[in-house]
């Protein structure tokens, strides 16, 4: 199922950075917007605190003391669904593509505003609570042997369950929503990540990801189809 954020109460939020400045800012300023906020400063305490106090979202620095934030992002993915974004140096490509490969759900490049911050937070959390909107008379779309279940929030390849990040199945669920049709990067971080201002290799990575799990040739995939100098369709 979908990770749902905390019912009835206020939304927490777990900040994992090790500069003490940039943290206190960024956690008055989500106190300010009605977040209940925790902060850690290294990363083995941010990972104790994420899957004890189980906080509705992360926002996780890469470069941490201890624990680094891609070893953290790959442990928190590997025992609990909670959204994450991560913080990282400017320019550090490689390091955002990791961190996507890894499981995290946004990042943001430093120096940010706060106020970005916190329209990154909403939109990862309205994306991680809201349920795949369905059309069609059935809750289960079928490509091949590809089957994805938008009622179990699964997807199946020859009947065996793939695990998927939540990002995974929400772009997989889009496009196979729309078969055929090509999508540019932009707006599929427009309709999956719920905003267009980003860079394009979250959606390449989480299509890489999607074809290792699910293509009998992720080099040569017959359903997920790059479409040259625009994005992406799903050819069923």
């Amino acid at each position: 199922m979908p990770y749902l954020p905390s019912v009835n109460e206020t939304l927490r939020l777990l900040i994992v950075e090790d500069d003490p400045v940039l943290a206190d800012v960024v956690r008055r300023y989500l106190e300010k917007e009605g977040f209940a906020v925790r902060h850690e400063a290294d990363g083995q305490a941010g990972l104790e605190a994420a899957l004890t106090w189980a906080p509705d979202l992360v926002v996780l620095d890469l470069m941490l003391p201890g624990l680094n934030g891609l070893d953290v992002c790959h442990r928190i993915r590997q025992s609990a669904p909670i959204p994450i974004v991560m913080l990282t140096a400017r320019d550090s490509e490689d390091d955002r593509v990791r961190g996507l490969e890894l499981g995290a759900d946004d990042y943001l490049a430093k120096p940010f505003s706060p106020r970005e911050l916190v329209a990154r937070i909403r939109a990862v959390l309205r994306r991680s609570s809201t349920p795949v909107a369905e059309s069609a008379p059935t809750a289960i779309r079928t490509a091949g042997e590809i089957e994805l279940d938008l009622v179990a929030h699964e997807v199946r390849r020859a009947g065996e369950v793939v695990p998927v990040a939540t990002k995974e199945f929400e772009l997989l669920a889009h496009l196979m929503a729309n078969p055929g049709v090509a999508f540019a990067r932009d707006d599929l971080l427009e309709a999956v990540w719920g905003h267009r201002i980003g860079d394009g290799a979250t959606v390449t990575v989480h299509i890489r990801r999607l074809r290792e799990k699910l293509e009998l040739d992720a080099s040569n995939p017959r359903h997920l189809m790059t479409v040259r100098g625009l994005g992406y369709r799903f050819d069923p």
